[in-house]
């Protein structure tokens, strides 16, 4: 038989998500990951946790556009069909609208994947450390 301990999991991926979506560190949730709009800082500035291991590349930008796209769609959709608006207030107001929610979610997401990569111990998170399976 196996003890509880063993299936216990100290880095749980849904604390570690809501962290990162806070772009607070995954491991201390005290401390800022990002030092400018999406640079993830090499080390956490509370608690000293490596960073430098993440791989969000592509990621965060594919997550954005999905969120955006299916959002702005059934609105512009519903907002044509209720009032008729002509196509440059339609390109004014989705456009505009489209890129302001782009540049909110962009770094929530890279913090997220951020926080997925080291609550799973991806791309070297967590190496050197023995994990119990």
């Amino acid at each position: 038989m196996q003890s509880h301990d063993e299936y216990h999991d100290d880095r749980p991926l849904g604390r570690s998500i809501g962290r990162g979506l806070r772009c607070l560190c995954p491991a201390c949730g005290k401390g800022r990951i990002l030092h400018s709009y999406l640079k993830v800082r090499d080390t956490c500035p509370s608690c000293g946790e490596d960073l430098s291991h993440q791989r969000a590349d592509d990621g965060p930008a594919y997550l954005t556009i999905l969120i955006v796209g299916h959002l702005a769609i059934p609105m512009m959709a519903a907002y044509f069909i209720a009032f008729r608006p002509g196509p440059w207030e339609m390109i004014w107001i989705f456009g505009i609208g489209s890129m302001v929610l782009s540049a909110i979610l962009l770094p929530l997401m890279k913090g997220m994947l951020v926080g997925i990569q080291w609550s799973r111990r991806m791309h070297g998170f967590g190496e050197g450390e023995i994990v119990h399976d």
